[in-house]
Parts: structure tokens; sequence; C-alpha cells
């Protein structure tokens, strides 16, 4: 048996759409004593049951979250007693909605949901585009806020039965504590926060006719969210009374995950979705609404940190649904093994990773995916593996040209090795396709939110200092030769993209 850590621990958890991660981190080396994976050997399903809807269970990502904790006790390198706080992070954007005894009223509607276009329709034009803009630096779009708005629409028996919404990270705060908290960076995400006034936005409050009460009480998202009661702590294995001291989204925890806090700083993560996000201090917005701007982890209304994110729904997804429609019992590092056989460009092969849900860097539209330039007498299933991932290396290349536009200048990119950044066709297709300098940290969301929880709890002097023994474990850089070659097959990829965009 390994010799227990009795150093200060932190436990944090990512609430994914995949699976939940859980990780135990000492305070002091800032490395990961023990981690799991719930469910380890599959992933959860997102439930559409109609066209463009996509939702979760609440409870199975609470069910999930338990199993996760329990199974980093199993392995016994750790004492659970050690534990002296918890981080959260959390898949953007999900309306969860709970009455006033705490019980879920129904699934929750999640970050790939496309059902809410009247409703972020009436939200615009009730708003104006420009004030919108200005005010809430995005269009009311498919956020929480719409959602919250199409369950007032579509489901009034629901709405009234709310006694608080949330999103993904805060309701699992509430299985653990009973308390329900908010904070200007989850407020923003859900784009309900007005940057130039510094408050709920009343113009989102009119615009859809919401009650103020059913927002929860919005605190410091580095400070106590609650302290775990001690019916759960006694079903855990962890202390009671132990607090909740950080809650964020996946985006913005990745990028504290890196160390990325300060204007200029640019982080990067390709799992189910793929994101380019970049710090600034100013109000950053675009007029098409294409890329999103929300309030950082260290944001306040005094200090302006801004995250821009870039999204791409249709990222990890379109290579699970490649691999699971080829043989779903090979792995990714199989698939990733095939792909390396197949010379750049995959013989004219070409792929759109656009199948899950709208895109906002299209202004929402919904293209969908698809191969193109199929050669029956050429193409073979390691053909088929290398064009989706150099598909979605050129969607982040058409991504951050948008953000180029905007005013990005950065050259260098952090990322955890993690998910697509472990296939190295998706590394080079990505850095010779964006000409980006791409540096690879061992490092990830739980692991983030641990630390967090270590900010939160004022164990570390500044939010930096939790990260000071970050270890970079690559960093790759375009060559010459592979960017002309990705320059000439990217152009051709974005004119077939141009096509389904007309």
């Amino acid at each position: 048996m390994i010799d227990k850590i009795e150093h200060t621990l932190l436990l944090g958890i990512d609430v994914g759409t995949s699976s939940i991660k859980v990780s135990v981190v000492d305070a002091e080396t800032q490395r990961s004593v023990a981690s799991a994976t719930f469910p380890e050997n599959t992933e959860r399903e997102i439930k559409s049951p109609k066209p463009d809807w996509a939702e979760q269970s609440p409870e199975q990502w609470w069910s999930d979250v338990k199993a996760a904790i329990k199974q980093t006790q199993s392995i016994n390198t750790y004492n659970p007693e050690n534990i002296v706080a918890i981080g959260i992070t959390y898949q953007m954007h999900g309306l969860v909605i709970v009455d006033k005894e705490k019980n879920v009223l129904r699934d929750s509607i999640i970050w790939c949901d496309s059902r809410t276009e009247k409703q972020a329709e009436k939200g615009l034009q009730a708003i104006g585009e420009e004030k919108a803009l200005s005010h809430l630096l995005n269009f009311p779009g498919n956020f929480t806020a719409s959602k919250l708005a199409w369950v007032k629409h579509n489901e009034p028996q629901v709405y009234e039965k709310i006694d608080k919404f949330m999103l993904p990270g805060d309701y699992i705060a509430m299985k653990l504590t009973g308390e329900i908290t908010s904070t200007i960076s989850m407020l923003s995400e859900g784009v309900f926060w007005d940057f130039k006034n510094k408050e709920l936005s009343k113009d989102i409050l009119s615009a859809y006719d919401f009650d103020e009460s059913v927002f929860p009480e919005t605190k410091a998202l580095f400070g106590v969210h609650g302290n775990v009661t001690k019916e759960i702590a006694k079903e855990l294995n962890i202390p009671a009374e132990i607090p909740v001291t950080y809650k964020a989204g996946d985006q913005p925890n990745n990028a504290l995950s890196l160390n990325v806090f300060e204007p200029g700083e640019i982080a990067a993560t390709a799992g189910t979705s793929g994101v380019i996000y970049a710090v600034a201090d100013d109000l950053v917005y675009d007029k098409l609404s294409r890329i999103n701007t929300f309030a950082h982890v260290n944001h306040t209304n005094e200090n302006n940190r801004l995250g821009v994110l870039l999204c791409i729904n249709g990222t990890g997804i379109s290579n699970r649904w490649i691999k699971n429609m080829v043989d779903e019992k090979l792995s990714y590092q199989e698939i990733n093994e095939l792909a390396s056989t197949i010379e750049i460009g995959s013989e004219g092969l070409l792929f759109l990773p656009f199948g899950n849900g709208t895109e906002r860097m299209l202004c929402n539209k919904h293209v969908g995916a698809g191969f193109s330039e199929i050669n029956f007498n050429i193409h073979n299933k390691a053909h088929l593996f290398r064009a989706v991932q150099e598909g979605i290396a050129f969607s982040f290349r058409y991504g951050l040209d948008i953000m180029r536009e905007n005013g990005m200048q950065t050259k260098v990119v952090k990322a955890g090795k993690a998910n697509m950044f472990l296939s190295k066709v998706f590394t080079h297709a990505f850095v010779n396709t964006t000409g980006l300098t791409v540096e690879l940290y061992n490092t990830d969301g739980s692991v983030g939110a641990a630390l967090g929880a270590g900010i939160g709890l004022g164990i570390f002097e500044k939010p930096q200092d939790a990260f000071s023994k970050l270890e970079l474990l690559e960093t790759i850089e375009p060559d010459e030769e592979s960017v002309k070659k990705y320059e000439a097959i990217y152009r051709k990829w974005k004119s077939r993209l141009n096509e389904e965009l007309v």
C-alpha cells in the first residue's frame, strides 16, 4: 500500500458533458494525489428528444460525483480527513431549476442545446443589438437566459414552481452544502450581467419578464459558497463543514488551470467542444456575437478581467462519433495511430465538424457535419480519422481569424495535454493551420478546480501562486513546410464551408 498523504488537501470536481472527474490535490506540491473519472469506460449520453435539443439529468451528475469521490478513496493514497476545501468547475451555460424543496423540476438544458432561437430573437429585439452588445458583451443566443425564457414560454407549469435557477456547478455545490449561490462570472456566462452598469441586467429582466427572486445570491467567486452538511459528509467520508470556496465554468477554469489570468494570455481546450479563451481588460465584443465575452475568474467591478471565448461545439464529439461509427472497440490512441499513417490533407478528403447544434462563430447557423471529396478507391478508415481531426483544426483556424479581427494578437497558446491534444495529428494540424505555438501542460480541469479552492480559502497569497509548480510537458512550434501545405488545404476547406453558409 502507498503511504497516505498527510498534507493539506483540496478536492476538485469537474462536471463534464461526458463524465465527472474528481482530483484530490496536495496544496503544497500542487500535484494530484488521487483522481477518478466516472463513468470510467463509457460516456454519459446527451438526451435529444427533439431535433436541436440537448439535455442531461442533474441527478445523474450528482450520482456520478459521489461515485468518483468514493473511487478516489478506494485507492487509499490519502486521508480524506485532510481535505480542507472544495472547488467545482462545470460545463457552461446549462440551466438547472429547482423548487423550494430543492427538487429538480426538469432535466438540464445544456450548453449545446439550440431550441431557443425565438426567445433569443425576442430578447435581442427588446434590448436592441447595440445596447445588448455594449452592456452584455453578447447577444442572448442560446445561453442560460434564453433557456430560462424558453421554459417560461413553453412549460409555464414548470416555470411557476421555480424557486431558484442555477448552472450545473451551482447544483453540485447545492447538493454538497444545501446553499445556492451565484457569482458575477456565472451571471455573465448566462448573459444576465450588465458590464457597463455593473449589476444584474435590468434589460434582460424586462425583456423576458423574469422575477429577480429566482436569481441566487451573488458572492465572490473565490470565497465561501456554503459548507458541506453533516449528512453528506458522512455519506462521502469527508469532513463536515469544509467549505466550497470556488466555482467556475469549464473554460474560465481551464484558463485558471494553465495560469492564464492577465490580458494577452490565452488558453485552449479540445474536449467535447473546442475553445480558444483569451484574457482582456476592456469590454470586447464581436459585432456579430460570433465570439463571446464573459467575466474571468479574477474579474471584479474595479478591475476588468474578461475571457474572450471562441467555442466550436463539434470538436471531441466529432472524434468520438467517427470512432464509434467505424469501430467503437478502437481506443482513441489506436485511431490517432491510424490517422498518423496518412499524409497531411488526407488525400483530398475534407470534413466539416459542425454536427452538434448551431455554431455561434457561424452566426448560429446549423451547418451540420459531413465529408466531401470522398474517393471510394483511395479513402479508408485511417483517412476518415485524419480528415476529422484536420477538419476540427481548420474550424479552430476559422474561429481564430474572427478573434484576430477583434484584436487578438497572441502567438502562444497554453493547453493541457489531454483530449484532442493527446493526438499528434490534431496538435500538428492545429499548430500549423493557426500559426500558433502550443505549450502543453500537465494539468486538467479537476486539478485546477482544487487549486481554485485553495485560492478561495486563502492558502495562496495571490492566484498565480497556486500554479507556481505547473509542469510544462511539451512545446510545439509551426514549421514552414507544414504551414504551406495546410494553408492550401485550409482554403479548400473554407471554400467548402462557405458553400454551406450561403
